[in-house]
């Protein structure tokens, strides 16, 4: 692997020396990657699989390969629209004086990206879709935790991108440092909350901008007109795709106080007919590693030491502890109190605690005493307590009637507020979070200036303006 300065600075010069960045090289750049992606999905799925110790191919191709590929698509077909100058009015009467003035995207120069581990291919080459599509070079940090598909993109990136267009860093967390003290044009970090202050810490030293995906704890809201049989299938589908290891998975659940059981039953039911077994089901995903399987082991231990009833969702009557595969079942958990650390962290992985409230305000009030989540999922029929939990809640973005989906909205901006994130990236918005929204003004060929009584000397013909910028009539005191 090369030095990342060395990179840094050769992806500087070459981006320098490039401009402007044409339509048809962002497209070409484009391509490319949709390439990098589709020839080798084979490759890239087995890659993560041996990762995570098993991961299921179909849910890859899904949620990495797909996801990839459709945002720079997407980019690619929407490309000139967003590459073109917006005219914007200037003050009055410059532009009935021939003054103009128009906001042009100009690339940013050199974008990084600190890419996760749970998605470890998807979140890498979708926001390239807008890096690449902004007309940027970008360098690329991949997780130590997923060392396989590291190395395949190490390997393949070269066959498809020059090192000065596109590169890969891969490495532990003295590399990952290193690399977001760089002099980047911008830098996106995804991951926990903890490591985006250190990443923001670091770039401020360079003034980088920072776009931080972080995650948090994103709430369910049952309302209480919602289909439970409907509603608990779709939180469960979203909760074990990839064994809960997703930054959007819903991380817990506000039910109403007489319908719990009816909500235990339903997530029981709807969890047990797809996944009837998960030992050997190819279609479910491991704990990522032992540390983090020994740290959610740990976590339903201390929720049971402090009173939570846990309903253990293993149809098949496994026995998870005589294997290595850290295959680990859907675990409902009741009676959650705040001194649980489940209540307090992030769970990424197959747990999920249940609240129960008296009203739709104690559900609201009890979201908007914790930290601003992610994402927000609302279920039920009722208008006018849909409008109530969205007025009355703060979240990075939503989906009712459903959980996740939002994400895959490209024409939709995707990211956090507070401790789940800040900035925005997908579709034209990706674009213009890694572009320069660039002010230009062409004057009139008239003297404005002294029209408008800004050249000195100073007199009546400046008093005059200075009155009709402020409203006040032409006798006004001076």
């Amino acid at each position: 692997m090369s030095d990342p300065t060395t990179i840094f600075q050769a992806q500087k010069a070459a981006f320098t020396a490039a401009l402007p960045v044409a339509a048809d090289i962002r497209r070409d750049r484009l391509t490319r990657a949709i390439a990098l992606v589709t020839e080798n999905a084979d490759a890239f799925c087995a890659a993560m699989s041996a990762d995570f110790g098993h991961r299921s191919r179909e849910q890859s191709m899904i949620t990495d390969i797909l996801a990839s590929v459709l945002p720079l698509r997407h980019a690619r077909r929407h490309l000139g629209r967003w590459m073109r100058p917006e005219r914007r009015p200037v003050t009055f009467p410059l532009g009935l004086l021939g003054g103009s003035g128009r906001v042009e995207y100009q690339p940013k120069g050199v974008v990084g990206v600190i890419a996760p581990w749970n998605y470890p291919v998807n979140l890498v080459m979708a926001p390239l879709a807008g890096v690449l599509a902004a007309g940027n070079r970008a360098m690329v940090k991949t997780s130590e935790y997923t060392p396989h598909t590291a190395a395949l993109f190490d390997a393949l990136c070269p066959r498809y991108f020059a090192a000065e267009e596109l590169a890969f860093v891969s490495g532990g967390p003295e590399t990952g440092r290193a690399f977001a003290a760089l002099p980047f044009d911008h830098l996106l970090f995804t991951g926990a909350t903890g490591i985006g202050r250190h990443i923001l810490r670091a770039a401020a030293d360079n003034l980088t901008p920072v776009t931080l995906e972080l995650g948090g704890k994103s709430p369910v809201i049952l309302g209480a007109s919602a289909d439970i049989a409907r509603s608990t299938e779709r939180v469960v589908i979203g909760k074990m795709m990839n064994a809960g290891q997703t930054c959007l998975a819903p991380d817990y659940m506000l039910v109403p106080e007489d319908r719990e059981d009816q909500v235990v039953e339903g997530l029981t039911r709807a969890a047990a007919t797809m996944y009837p077994r998960l030992i050997d089901n190819p279609d479910y995903t491991a704990i990522i590693n032992d540390r983090h399987h020994q740290r959610l082991t740990g976590w339903l231990a201390d929720a049971r030491a402090k009173g939570a009833r846990i309903e253990t969702v293993n149809p098949a009557g496994e026995d998870f502890a005589a294997t290595n595969s850290r295959k680990m079942p859907l675990h409902i958990v009741r009676d959650v109190t705040d001194d649980m650390i489940l209540m307090q962290e992030e769970i990424f992985g197959p747990i999920l605690p249940l609240r129960r409230y008296g009203d739709i305000d104690g559900a609201i009030a009890e979201v908007n005493r914790r930290d601003r989540p992610l994402g927000l999922y609302y279920f039920g029929s009722d208008a006018a307590e849909r409008r109530r939990v969205l007025d009355r809640t703060v979240s990075g973005g939503v989906t009712l009637d459903d959980v996740i989906f939002h994400i895959g909205q490209e024409d939709l901006p995707f990211g956090g507020i507070g401790p789940s994130g800040m900035g925005a990236y997908h579709g034209r918005d990706g674009f213009r979070t890694f572009s320069h929204a660039r002010a230009i003004y062409r004057q009139s060929r008239l003297d404005i200036a002294k029209l408008a009584g800004l050249k000195p000397p100073y007199g009546r013909a400046t008093l005059r303006a200075i009155r009709q910028q402020l409203g006040q009539p032409r006798s006004g005191a001076s």
